[in-house]
């Protein structure tokens, strides 16, 4: 085998198990050095489990391990940085009161007899953020970068502590397309200058505008290993599944019809003085999917909490057909029609230790028939719940099975479902397909449209532009607590509506 082809990393007849759960199935995986390779499967495949491994998170019940060749043991992190590997996390870890520099020496620190030597370690940061093109000011507190800024900070962590091989665990999930690009251009550089880099991730057309290669998982089992000029995303979307996945959302063209929601002049003022919401006004319409795109933390949450009933504005209104309902709980609100898909089903979607059946009822408990005189009508619940997991396709369909027992995307098709059985006039959507398998996208990108087209307003949040853009009929777009924007999601660019999204015109 030539130096070109000579794998990186190898890894042979890796098995995992936790408890009854087979999570790694004898994977058999060979990352060429100075490539992109991508790891891509629907949740629960087993992808990131066999990356864990590799990073010394995990050590494998069977199966050998392989760096430049030679045979490894990795039983923890540092023994994986020590061989040149290194792993960046979807979720940042960073001191935000520090600076660039004091985030990437942690645990690193050079010294000059017992104090720590930062003017060595700035220049050495200043040295390796201009060698990778990962400009940064090494001086900059964390709480003040974007998170494109603050995802440089992480690789350069790795770099730093001479990283070969990156691990990057959905590394574009909270980028703008302009920071998406700028990743790209930064991953490619990394891959010209000899670095091997991996990337776990569920974004088909980004694995194959970036990778080289790419493994597709299954049911903790590599299912296939091809090139990426020989891929498609109907093919790698089929390989996920086990069978065809439609990609492409289908819906006829709207028809709006009399304003559900109005929303006048909305305000928040958080505890610090902060102004979480500013003038935010709006209409949606019976029969519409309103998209509201932009940055995470830029007031989309506060927005659907507020209008949900979760939490009460400091000035504004919010009409429901014309009635102000800013003083109706989340309760009387869903009595009115409104159902509210939170962003976290965990904290605000499903009580995890409780069956099926319990959670198929939250927030409807005490309407008729669900609850009698007394007593709750365990046999109507029973049935209504049976229903309603056969018709959202909830596996296993097992109503006296705990929620923390689903998938992600089973669990999210059980709150789908609930909501949906209110025969709702206006939806709350946010976040539909966070940490969901393409399967389940499909299937609840069906019943957003199929509610729309049977006259309910929805209001869509989602962190997935292409989503906002394939789903919605009309985009607003948020910065800073404003809505500084209307777009049509037919005709407006990626580099367009990005800009706005970071407070550019």
């Amino acid at each position: 085998m030539s130096n070109e082809t000579k794998p990186a990393v190898e890894m042979r007849g890796i098995t995992k198990r936790f408890g009854e759960v087979l999570a790694n199935d004898c994977i058999n995986l060979a990352i060429p050095a100075a490539s992109i390779h991508a790891i891509i499967g629907e949740n629960g495949a087993g992808k990131s489990t066999i990356m864990n491994i590799l990073y010394g998170f995990y050590s494998a019940d069977e199966g050998e391990i392989f760096v430049d060749g030679d045979q490894r043991s990795i039983n923890s992190p540092r023994e994986a940085i020590a061989l040149g590997l290194g792993m960046v996390h979807q979720h940042f870890m960073l001191v935000e009161t520090l600076t660039v520099t004091e985030n990437i020496i942690l645990g690193a620190e050079p010294t000059t007899g017992i104090a720590i030597d930062y003017k060595k370690a700035r220049a050495r940061v200043r040295e390796i953020s201009e060698q990778y093109g990962l400009k940064i000011n090494p001086d900059a507190r964390i709480a003040d970068l974007s998170v494109g800024q603050q995802q440089r900070v992480e690789i350069l962590k790795t770099l730093y502590r001479g990283a070969r091989l990156l691990i990057l665990d959905e590394p574009t999930a909270v980028l703008t397309p302009q920071e998406v690009h700028e990743m790209f251009a930064i991953l490619r550089g990394l891959k010209a200058q000899g670095k091997t880099i991996i990337i776990i991730t569920h974004k088909l057309a980004e694995v194959l505008a970036l990778s080289d290669h790419i493994t597709v998982m299954r049911d903790g089992k590599v299912v296939g290993q091809l090139a990426t000029p020989d891929a498609t995303a109907e093919k790698l979307a089929s390989l996920m599944v086990g069978r065809e996945v439609l990609l492409r959302v289908e819906k006829a063209p709207a028809q709006p019809a009399a304003t559900t929601l109005e929303v006048k002049d909305l305000a928040l003022t958080d505890k610090q003085g902060h102004a979480a919401l500013s003038a935010v006004s709006l209409v949606v319409r019976s029969g519409e999917i309103l998209g509201i795109a932009g940055v995470e933390g830029n007031g989309q949450t506060e927005l659907i909490e507020i209008l949900a009933g979760l939490r009460a504005p400091s000035a504004g209104e919010v009409l429901l057909q014309e009635k102000n309902i800013n003083k109706l709980d989340a309760r009387q609100r869903k009595q009115l029609g409104v159902a509210h898909i939170p962003e976290d089903r965990h904290r605000r979607g499903l009580l995890l230790p409780f069956d099926l059946a319990s959670n198929s009822i939250l927030g409807v408990h005490r309407n008729a028939p669900i609850s009698g005189a007394i007593l709750l009508n365990q046999k109507f619940i029973a049935e209504r719940a049976n229903r309603l997991v056969q018709e959202y396709d909830v596996r296993p369909p097992n109503i006296a099975l705990a929620a923390k027992s689903l998938s992600g995307g089973n669990q999210q098709k059980l709150i789908v479902a609930r909501e949906m059985d209110i025969k709702p006039n206006l939806i709350l959507v946010s976040q539909p397909t966070r940490g969901v398998d393409i399967g389940a996208i499909e299937f609840i990108h069906k019943k957003i449209i199929e509610y729309r087209d049977n006259g309910a307003a929805v209001l869509l949040v989602s962190a997935e532009l292409d989503e906002i853009l394939s789903l919605s009929d009309r985009v607003i777009v948020m910065y800073d607590g404003r809505i500084v924007g209307e777009v049509d999601p037919k005709t407006v660019t990626e580099e367009a509506i990005g800009l706005m999204m970071t407070g550019g015109k």
